[in-house]
């Protein structure tokens, strides 16, 4: 009696696109805080960037960059770029995302999605609370830090000297390239939410 076979393994469905042949496309899901599954990367008409903020309720460094990020989607909302704010902890549920949305002021600047099985993150390359990942043009043209406040954990500087999601901001709008497209973020790390 020949070996029982299994159905074939699942495969993404190829295509090509332009000059780059065999890009997969796989949806990226995220939960709103209503339970519905949608896809971060769509956006109104007339959207220049999407910045994802993956961040925790009770990540101190988060918390701490909340006036910041407040600053930012204020300055850059009417500019044509979209704050969402992600939660990666699969133990943060929507009514403690709701209390965290108002206790730091975000209702009203950014949206709240969630993020149990780390679709966004892992599509992202998100690695901390708080990272930021700037999408625009099909493309993440940033991700990493806010700015350099935070040294590493523990070591904190007094001030920011360099504002690097707010240069980055100011390219994409500017339809121009990141200077940096990538740089460390200081937080908590996303793994230790799965555990």
């Amino acid at each position: 009696m020949g070996a029982r076979q299994g159905p074939p393994n699942p495969r993404p469905f190829l295509c090509t696109i332009g000059f780059v042949p065999f890009i997969p496309l796989l949806a990226v899901l995220v939960q709103t805080l209503a339970g519905a599954s949608v896809d971060p990367l769509q956006a109104p008409a007339g959207t220049k960037a999407i910045v994802f903020l993956f961040t925790s309720t009770d990540c101190p460094i988060s918390n701490r960059y909340a006036p910041e990020v407040r600053r930012l989607a204020e300055t850059y909302g009417s500019k044509g770029v979209v704050f969402r704010l992600i939660y990666p902890n699969p133990a943060e549920t929507p009514a403690a995302i709701r209390e965290h949305m108002a206790a730091f002021q975000y209702a009203g600047v950014a949206e709240a999605f969630r993020d149990p099985a780390h679709a966004l993150v892992k599509f992202a390359g998100a690695t901390v609370t708080p990272e930021a990942a700037v999408y625009a043009d099909g493309r993440f043209a940033y991700r990493g830090r806010i700015d350099n406040r935070y040294v590493e954990l523990g070591v904190e500087r007094p001030a920011a000297t360099q504002r690097d999601l707010a240069d980055a901001l100011a390219a994409v709008v500017a339809g121009k390239p990141v200077a940096a497209a990538t740089t460390q973020a200081v937080g908590c790390y996303i793994a230790d939410f799965a555990r």
